[in-house]
């Protein structure tokens, strides 16, 4: 099963928890320090929250969760193929989970990936941070 992401900066982590968990009527499916997801199931998206004060209501980057490392792996060749490849990070700690990726940006620089989650993580980005907000979620 794939599903889109969308990856939101939140001025109030707990605040936001408590609207999307009444939105979409389920609770999160991870809560970290400055980062909670949601694995929502109808419609099937990953809501991602990541605490960033003074940024809250926009978007910090988009993306699509596949099932394996062969899928994300398949996107890189394909991506490449029609010239939209722009960085792949494989083994990576991001968003307190190790995945394989692909990141593309859009025509209006929106940042989009593609990837799969390997294993849980108990850092953001590979080391511990105060927030989440702290890390640069791929590029820019």
């Amino acid at each position: 099963m794939s599903r889109t992401q969308l990856a939101l900066n939140v001025d109030n982590l707990e605040e936001s928890i408590a609207f999307y968990s009444t939105l979409f009527n389920t609770e999160p499916a991870k809560v970290k320090p400055g980062y909670a997801n949601f694995a929502v199931a109808d419609p099937a998206l990953k809501l991602v929250l990541i605490e960033n004060p003074g940024h809250g209501g926009t978007l910090n980057h988009l993306g699509v969760e596949v099932e394996s490392s062969e899928t994300v792996h398949s996107e890189i060749a394909r991506l490449t193929q029609a010239e939209m490849f722009t960085e792949e990070e494989i083994g990576t700690t991001c968003c307190f989970a190790t995945q394989d990726k692909v990141w593309v940006t859009g025509p209006g620089g929106e940042r989009w990936e593609v990837y799969t989650v390997l294993a849980d993580a108990e850092t953001f980005g590979g080391e511990q941070v105060a927030t989440a907000a702290a890390c640069d979620c791929g590029p820019q």
